[in-house]
Formats: C-alpha cells, sequence, structure tokens
C-alpha cells in the first residue's frame, strides 16, 4: 500500500530532478478532504529536507471571496463552491509567481479558524525555486479557470471515494463544533457536490493519487 509519505517523497523526487534554477510551479488539486493540503505540505518539507528553503505551500483558498461579499452575492452558505473564489487574481498570483522577478510576494492565507483570507499571510521570496500550490479547483476544464492549468510545470489530482470523503469532511465540522443540521449542509449542500463535481469537471493530471 502506498503511503502518504511514499506519494510526497515521489513527488519531491520528481520536483528536484527537475529544477535546473528556473521556478517550478506544481499544482495538487483534488476534492475537500481528499488530503491534498497535507500532501503539499509534506512534499514540501521532503524538498526542504534535501534542499533547505528551496520550496513553498501556496495555498488557493487565499483567494475566497470575503463574508461580506458572498452576502452580497447570496452565496455565503455556499462558500467554498467554484463561483466563491477570485480566480483571475489567484491566476494573475500564479502568473507573477511563475515569472519570479519580485524579490519577495505576498500572498494572502486563509484563516478557516476565523473564516478569513489574511493578506499578505506569507512570503515567498525570489530564491524560492519550487513552489506547491494546492487547491479544489486548480484543474477545472470549465472557463476561465481553464486558463490555470498551463501555469504549472507538474499537476496532480487527489481522488478519494465518496463514503471516505464524507466521513473526513464530517469529522472535520465536528471539530469546528457545528451542529448536526449544519453539519448534514455543509456534508450535502455544499462540500460533496462540489468534491464531485471537481473530480468529474479537472483536466487529466501528470500524477493521479488514489488516497
Amino acid at each position: 500500500m502506498t503511503t502518504l509519505d511514499d506519494n510526497a517523497r515521489a513527488l519531491a523526487r520528481r520536483l528536484l530532478d527537475r529544477y535546473d534554477g528556473a521556478r517550478l510551479m506544481a499544482g495538487i488539486a483534488g476534492p475537500p478532504g481528499s488530503g491534498k493540503s497535507t500532501l503539499a505540505d509534506a512534499v514540501v518539507a521532503e524538498i526542504n529536507r534535501e534542499r533547505p528553503g528551496l520550496a513553498a505551500v501556496f495555498p488557493m483558498d487565499g483567494f475566497h471571496f470575503d463574508d461580506t461579499v458572498l452576502t452580497d452575492m447570496g452565496r455565503l452558505a455556499h462558500k467554498g463552491a467554484i463561483d466563491t473564489f477570485d480566480v483571475h487574481g489567484l491566476r494573475h498570483m500564479l502568473s507573477r509567481l511563475k515569472g519570479n522577478e519580485d524579490a519577495v510576494v505576498a500572498v494572502p492565507v486563509f484563516d478557516r479558524a476565523i473564516e478569513i483570507a489574511r493578506a499578505g499571510g506569507r512570503l515567498i521570496g525570489r530564491e524560492t525555486g519550487i513552489i506547491v500550490c494546492e487547491g479544489n479547483y486548480l484543474l477545472m476544464c470549465e472557463k476561465p479557470w481553464d486558463r490555470l492549468k498551463p501555469i504549472f510545470d507538474l499537476t496532480v489530482m487527489v481522488k478519494v471515494e465518496v463514503a471516505e470523503l464524507r466521513r473526513r469532511l464530517r469529522a472535520r465540522w465536528e471539530g469546528y463544533g457545528l451542529d448536526e443540521a449544519a453539519i448534514l449542509h455543509k456534508l450535502d449542500g455544499n462540500d460533496l457536490p462540489n468534491g464531485m463535481a471537481i473530480m468529474a469537471g479537472s483536466a487529466e493530471a501528470d500524477v493521479t493519487i488514489d488516497n
């Protein structure tokens, strides 16, 4: 059985072998609860174990629309759906990072504890040669999301059986203290439909991982 560590080591090795001094961008996509964030962190840790400071994680979640914007849109109850993200802002940031012209780039980071994206939550310097971006919709085929995939040098899709996704997501929301009605809304009204759409509507990745 292939473990998370095995997958992380394999992806890290692939990126290190390809790295020639020019910045590399990897994209790890998958449904909510698939483990893509954990995998991205593990890949970066594995690279930095061999080449300290070479790699950094860049989460897509920093491009959530703010709750006030989603309230105005009538979409707050569906936060996390594909239309609740600033796809154009994300694309421009990915292109800026890929170009690596600036000494340092401040990227937003989503704080799940308070449901707010913190502007300038992480700094990525020019010396960071490998960036691992993780997010639900990075490989979606629908416009304008289809403009993201060409930016990446390596793409990964993390897939999980629906029953296992439900178990993981229920545990996540229970951990945040939601009541049963709120959990069911999150699962059946948002997370699982989004996850199914991601698995059905994403472009083929360079690497597919069954987690």
